[in-house]
């Protein structure tokens, strides 16, 4: 019924555990058959540098989450998105066309752990954040807000910015 790679991805997981500082956090879960997936995520310079799981499910779901576990560390975080539950299955030499869920669960997690590092990170690639963590600001006297350094008046009160 299963692949050899599936039954040795069950039996001996890859990077199970939990990133306690983890930079992005995606859960995801099918109700119906009870799979639940929680992916964490180290990203450094771009790339996935730690990806570890915590999975609570059937032979499929265990072993979904350690083939994408694998498929991804090292990646690009674009090279991460683009992995396809088609990729997953295949890579896992198949599925059962009724575990082909867990394929979706898997990438589904995965997906949702990038972009929960992508808010928190402002959407914006590594580059812009250290510009933008470094770019100059005009706070307003009046309200304290922070102005854009361009900025003549303040973007919250309308009052002139002082240079």
């Amino acid at each position: 019924m299963y692949s050899e790679e599936v039954m040795k991805h069950f039996a001996q997981p890859k990077n199970v555990g939990e990133i306690k500082d983890a930079d992005g956090i995606g859960e995801a879960g099918n109700p119906v058959c009870g799979d639940m997936m929680s992916f964490y995520i180290k990203v450094k310079d771009g790339r996935l540098e730690d990806v570890k799981y915590k999975t609570f499910g059937c032979v499929a779901a265990i072993a979904v989450s350690s083939k994408v576990s694998e498929l991804v560390k090292g990646k690009t975080l674009e090279e991460a998105k683009a992995l396809s539950k088609k990729a997953v299955a295949e890579a896992l030499g198949g599925l059962p066309k009724e575990k082909m869920h867990c394929s979706n669960l898997g990438a589904e997690a995965l997906g949702k752990a990038i972009a929960d590092y992508e808010a928190r990170h402002g959407g914006m690639p590594l580059a812009e954040q250290t510009e933008k963590q470094f770019e100059v600001t005009l706070g307003c006297c009046d309200c304290s807000t922070e102005n854009p350094p361009q900025a003549k008046f303040c973007m919250s009160c309308g009052k002139e910015l002082k240079k």
